[in-house]
C-alpha cells in the first residue's frame, strides 16, 4: 500500500510564496543598502559586480530558511520562538554569504560587513512579518467582533487574550482587575481600569461580554465575584477552574457558562476523609437509583474511594449503561481496579433485591431510587406510594436478611409536615427505617435529609437556562417562593458521611445555608446573560419574569427541622434530629392498610393513611382511575404470623420477606426515641 503525502491548499502555497519573495527582497535590499551606506569609505561596487551580490543572498540563505521550518509558522501566531528563528536565520545566511564570498574571492563582502548585514537581515526579516500580521489584523477588524473585557490581569488573562485573539471573532478591548496595584498599568498594549470603569467601557466601546480569568478562586469566591457584576446586565462567562486545567480536562480557552453553584454562591466545606472512607474503602457497596442524578454522583464518589466492590442498581436500562460506562472510561483513565457490577432491577422486588445482596456481599448500601418529582408523583399517587414507600420497606428487609452492615436512605426536606404526596412517601419510607433500627439485627439504619440540588433532572436553573435562551418568559410560581439549594457532588458526600455516623436509627439534616428567593435567582441568571428584566418599571426589558400560581401540593418555604431541637455533629454541615416514629408491629398493619387500599386503588383510604400517620400533611391526592376488579377477588384479612413473614406478605400483597428472627417490638435504643401508643397519638 502506498502512502500519499497531504497536499497544502492552494491558499497556503500562495502565502507562502509570498512570504518567499518578501524575504528574498528583504535580503538583497538589506545587502545593497548596506553597500550604499559604505560608498564614501569603500569606494562604488562596480556595475558587472551589483546583479550577483543582490541575486547572492536570497540564493544561498531561502534554501536555509525552508531548513529551518521559517515557513511552516504561521506568521499570524508569531511569538518569541519566530523571533529566535529569524535571528538565527540571519546569522546563518551571513555565514554562508562568508563562505562564498571567500570561495569566489569577493573582496566586497569582508567579515564586518557581512555581521552589519546579519542584523539589518533580521531587522528586514521580522518587518516583513509584522507587516503580514499588520495587514492581517486590518482585514480582521473589517469583520464585526464581539467586544470583550477580560476580568484578571494576571497570566490566565493574557493567555486567554492571546487565545481569543487568535480566533478571530472576539476583539478585547480591556483588563478589568481590582488590584490596585495593577490598575491604571498596560499589559500587551491593552489598559488595565478598576471594576468600577466596566459601565463607562459599555458605553464607550460596546463591552457585550466579560470573561473571567480567575481559575484559582474558590468557587465561594468566584460566587462573590459573579454577584458583583449582576448589576452590569453584560453576559459573563468564565474560564476553567484551575484544577480542571491542571488535570488536563479542561483548556483554558474553554470559556464555559457561570455554574449553578457561583449562581447561588454557597460556601463549600471539605469533606472529612476519615468519615468518606470509613465505610467504603475496601467495602463492598451498592447503590440503588445509580442512574438518578443523586445516586450517579454517590456511585462517582464511591468509585474514587475504592472500594472492592460498586454495585450499580437501576430499573432503567439507559441510565444504567451511561453511568457505568461512565465509571469504566474513569476507570481505564485511572487504571482503576474496582469490581464493576450493573445490575437491572426494581426496589420493589424484595427477591431481586436478597438475590443481589447476597451474592455480592453487600456490606454498605445506599438507597437513592424513588419517585423525587412532585407533580409526577401527585398524578400518579400509587405508584409513588409503591416506589417510594414499600420499595424503601423491600431494600430495608432485603438488606437486614443478608446481614447488610449499613444501610443508608437519601430522603428529602419534603419530608417535614409535607403538603404533597411524594413528601409524605418519603416520611412513611423513614418510618420504615427508624422501625426497623429499633429492632435487634445486624444493619444500622441511617436516613439522610436534605433540600434541592443544583442540576439535577428538575431543577430549577436548567429550565431557566432553556426558558432565557428561548427569549422567555421565565415562569415562577410565586414571588415569594424560597428553597434550599445545594450541588450534586456535596450533597453525595454529605449523605456518604452521615452514614459513616450512625449508630442506628437516625435522621441527619444537611445544612442547606441561606434560603434563595427563587424570583432572585431568575432576575440573577437573566442579567448574567447580558439581558435586563422586563417588568412596569422597565417595559423596554428583555425577558419576562410570569407568575403562574403555587400549585396546590407547593410550599412557599421547604423545611429541614434544624433548630434548637436539632443537635450538631462531629460535621459542620450535619445535624442529628429526633422525631418519633411507630413501633414495627403497627407499622406493618398500617402497611398492609395501606397496600390493599392501592392495589383497589381506593383513594379515600389512601389519604385517610397519608393524613393520619404522617404530620402535617393535610393535602387531598388527585381522583384516581375506577378500579376494575378482577374476576375472582379474595378478602384477606391480616393475621398473626408466627414464622417471620410478614402480615403483608402473608396476604400477598408484599413480597415475602423473611427475617433471622421474627420481628418483635422491642425498647429502642437511645438516641431514637421510641413511639410509647398508638400511632394517633405518637405524634407523626
Amino acid at each position: 500500500m502506498t502512502k500519499t503525502k497531504t497536499r497544502l491548499p492552494d491558499q497556503r502555497w500562495q502565502k507562502r510564496s509570498l512570504l518567499m519573495v518578501a524575504d528574498a527582497l528583504s535580503l538583497a535590499g538589506a545587502l545593497g543598502l548596506l553597500l550604499l551606506s559604505q560608498v564614501d569609505s569603500r569606494g562604488p561596487v562596480p556595475e558587472s559586480d551589483w546583479l550577483w551580490l543582490l541575486v547572492l543572498p536570497p540564493m544561498v540563505s531561502l534554501p536555509c530558511m525552508i531548513l529551518m521550518g521559517l515557513y511552516r509558522e504561521v506568521t499570524r501566531f508569531a511569538g518569541r520562538y519566530l523571533i529566535l528563528k529569524l535571528f538565527a536565520a540571519s546569522l546563518v545566511s551571513a555565514g554562508i554569504l562568508r563562505v562564498t564570498a571567500v570561495t569566489l574571492g569577493i573582496q566586497e563582502l569582508g567579515t564586518l560587513l557581512l555581521l552589519e548585514y546579519a542584523l539589518d537581515a533580521f531587522v528586514f526579516l521580522g518587518m516583513t512579518r509584522f507587516a503580514a500580521m499588520a495587514l492581517f489584523d486590518v482585514l480582521r477588524n473589517r469583520r464585526r467582533r464581539r467586544a470583550v473585557l477580560i476580568y484578571g490581569a494576571g497570566e490566565s488573562g493574557i493567555m486567554l487574550r492571546l487565545a481569543l485573539e487568535r480566533g478571530g471573532d472576539v476583539r478585547v478591548v480591556a483588563f478589568v482587575d481590582d488590584n490596585p496595584a495593577l490598575v491604571n498599568a498596560r499589559l500587551q498594549g491593552l489598559p488595565v481600569y478598576a471594576p468600577e470603569r466596566i459601565p463607562a467601557l459599555e458605553r464607550a466601546c460596546g463591552v457585550e461580554e466579560i470573561l473571567l480569568a480567575m481559575p484559582r478562586l474558590s468557587s465561594t469566591e468566584r460566587g462573590y465575584l459573579v454577584r458583583s457584576l449582576e448589576p452590569y446586565c453584560i453576559r459573563v462567562r468564565t474560564v476553567p477552574c484551575i484544577h480542571d486545567i491542571l488535570s488536563g480536562r479542561n483548556q483554558l480557552e474553554e470559556l464555559r457558562e457561570i455554574s449553578i453553584d457561583e449562581l447561588v454562591g454557597r460556601e463549600v466545606v471539605a469533606p472529612d476523609m476519615n468519615l468518606m472512607s470509613s465505610c467504603i474503602t475496601t467495602q463492598r457497596v451498592m447503590v440503588t437509583g445509580a442512574g438518578g442524578s443523586i445516586g450517579s454522583e454517590i456511585c462517582r464518589q464511591v468509585a474514587r474511594l475504592q472500594p472492592d466492590c460498586l454495585v450499580l442498581f437501576e430499573i432503567s436500562e439507559f441510565a444504567l449503561y451511561q453511568i457505568d460506562a461512565e465509571l469504566r472510561q474513569w476507570m481505564a483513565e485511572q487504571n482503576c481496579r474496582l469490581e464493576l457490577v450493573p445490575c437491572l432491577g426494581s426496589v420493589q422486588d424484595q427477591g431481586r433485591m436478597e438475590e443481589v445482596l447476597r451474592e455480592y456481599r453487600i456490606g454498605t448500601l445506599y438507597h437513592a431510587a424513588a419517585y423525587k418529582h412532585v407533580p409526577m408523583v401527585e398524578y400518579n399517587p400509587v405508584e409513588g406510594i409503591r416506589n417510594n414507600v414499600f420499595g424503601t420497606r423491600s431494600v430495608a428487609l432485603a438488606a437486614r436478611a443478608t446481614g447488610v452492615r449499613y444501610c443508608v436512605l437519601v430522603s428529602t426536606d419534603k419530608a417535614v409536615r409535607p403538603t404533597n404526596v411524594m413528601g409524605a412517601t418519603k416520611r412513611m419510607a423513614e418510618q420504615v427505617l427508624q422501625s426497623l433500627a429499633s429492632l435487634p439485627g445486624p444493619t444500622v439504619f441511617s436516613m439522610v435529609r436534605f433540600g434541592n440540588v443544583l442540576g439535577s433532572s428538575g431543577s430549577v436553573v436548567p429550565v431557566f437556562r432553556r426558558q432565557i435562551q428561548a427569549g422567555g418568559p421565565i415562569t415562577v410560581t410565586h414571588p415569594d417562593i424560597i428553597r434550599y439549594f445545594m450541588t450534586i457532588p456535596e450533597a453525595a458526600q454529605l449523605v456518604i458521611q452521615a452514614g459513616a455516623m450512625a449508630k442506628g436509627g437516625e435522621v441527619f439534616l444537611l445544612d442547606m445555608g441561606d434560603p434563595v428567593r427563587i424570583v432572585d435567582l431568575a432576575r440573577r441568571m437573566i442579567r448574567l446573560s447580558g439581558l435586563s428584566v422586563r417588568d412596569e418599571a422597565h417595559p423596554e426589558g428583555d425577558i419576562d419574569i410570569r407568575f403562574t400560581g403555587l400549585r396546590p401540593w407547593e410550599k412557599l418555604f421547604e423545611e429541614l427541622l434544624i433548630d434548637s431541637s436539632a443537635f450538631p455533629t462531629r460535621h459542620p454541615r450535619i445535624f442529628l434530629a429526633f422525631e418519633m416514629f411507630p413501633v414495627w408491629e403497627r407499622l406493618e398493619q398500617e402497611l398492609f392498610r395501606l397496600a390493599s387500599a392501592c392495589n383497589v386503588r381506593d383513594k379515600a383510604v389512601i389519604d385517610r393513611i397519608l393524613q393520619t400517620h404522617v404530620n402535617g400533611f393535610e393535602s387531598e391526592i388527585r381522583p384516581l382511575l375506577p378500579y376494575q376488579p378482577p374476576v375472582t377477588v379474595v378478602n384477606v384479612k391480616p393475621a398473626p404470623v408466627t414464622d417471620g413473614t410478614t402480615p403483608a406478605a402473608a396476604a400477598g400483597l408484599l413480597p415475602e420477606a423473611r427475617t433471622e428472627r421474627p420481628l418483635q417490638a422491642v425498647q429502642a435504643p437511645q438516641p431514637v426515641p421510641q413511639a410509647e401508643t398508638a400511632l394517633q397519638d405518637d405524634g407523626i
